[in-house]
């Protein structure tokens, strides 16, 4: 989280010629072992605290550009929701849209794009959290389809990179519509013998995991990464017992198969570039 965000209200103004040295984002609170970092080392460990290795969220763009070599060329960033339910909860689902469309400059919680990863021309698409909880309507699901039928026809691996928080209830039967047809595509995928690499950022739950992100021919999770369908609490209550330490984590899923590998961020790009290597061979 941001330290030293906001000014005390009793900070003296500096007079006319005075310099003043600005503190708002510049440090960053490791939110596992407390540690100040500065905002140029936390970059330069592609947002990995260097102390711990504790994993911050980084956003959709932030994560393209991790993985691509180079420029890349975006995909559907015009498609937007049509509000099929005309939902409305504390606000209208047609003005959440909106809001989420100007904080975050992007048309729903997805982003699509083709480029290069070590040379290799690949499909990446990555998962926006920010974007009322990185949740799949019928918006994401389209894209995401798009993108498996431009690599079944590119005959391009394709890597889908998840944050989300599952479905996307202001769309409803919809939104659960989208499960079914992303799987339905990547069996197409698949026969076509096409990678596809799944890779399981902090967090991935709900419908999300239920469905594509753990259909990937290599499922791949972050270190320390909350992932599962039910929250916790929920299965708790549900069987009436204490869940084991570690439970519904990264390290826990891989122990119990439902990983194939945990790879740090600082290796991932590397980690894919071999895992396609394995499956396609040399570029």
């Amino acid at each position: 989280m941001p330290w030293f965000t906001r000014e005390k209200s009793g900070d003296k103004k500096p007079e006319k010629g005075e310099s003043k040295v600005r503190t708002e984002g510049l440090w960053f609170k490791c939110d596992a072992c407390r540690q100040i970092i500065w905002k140029k080392t936390l970059e330069e460990s592609l947002h990995v605290c260097p102390k711990c290795g504790f994993h911050f969220r980084v956003d959709a763009m932030t994560r393209l550009g991790m993985l691509f070599d180079g420029p890349w060329k975006t995909f559907d960033a015009g498609l937007v929701s049509t509000n099929p339910l005309d939902f409305v909860d504390s606000k209208s689902y047609r003005d959440r849209l909106a809001a989420m469309q100007r904080a975050t400059k992007l048309s729903d919680a997805v982003i699509s794009a083709g480029g290069t990863l070590a040379g290799r021309p690949v499909h990446i698409c990555a998962l926006e959290l920010k974007f009322i909880g990185g949740s799949v309507g019928s918006v994401v699901g389209e894209v995401l389809t798009r993108a498996v039928e431009r690599s079944i026809a590119q005959r391009t691996p394709l890597i889908v990179v998840s944050a989300s928080g599952g479905m996307r209830m202001q769309e409803g039967a919809v939104s659960l519509m989208q499960m079914a047809k992303i799987s339905a595509a990547l069996m197409y995928l698949h026969e076509a013998a096409v990678p596809f690499i799944s890779v399981l950022a902090d967090p991935t739950t709900g419908g999300t995991t239920g469905s594509f992100a753990m259909l990937g021919d290599l499922n791949i999770g972050e270190p320390g990464a909350q992932i599962g369908f039910a929250g916790p609490r929920v299965i708790e209550q549900t069987i009436r017992q204490k869940l084991p330490e570690g439970f519904q984590r990264a390290e826990f899923l891989l122990k119990t198969g439902m990983l194939d590998a945990i790879v740090k961020r600082t290796e991932m790009k590397r980690y894919i570039a071999q895992s396609l290597e394995f499956f396609s061979g040399p570029v």
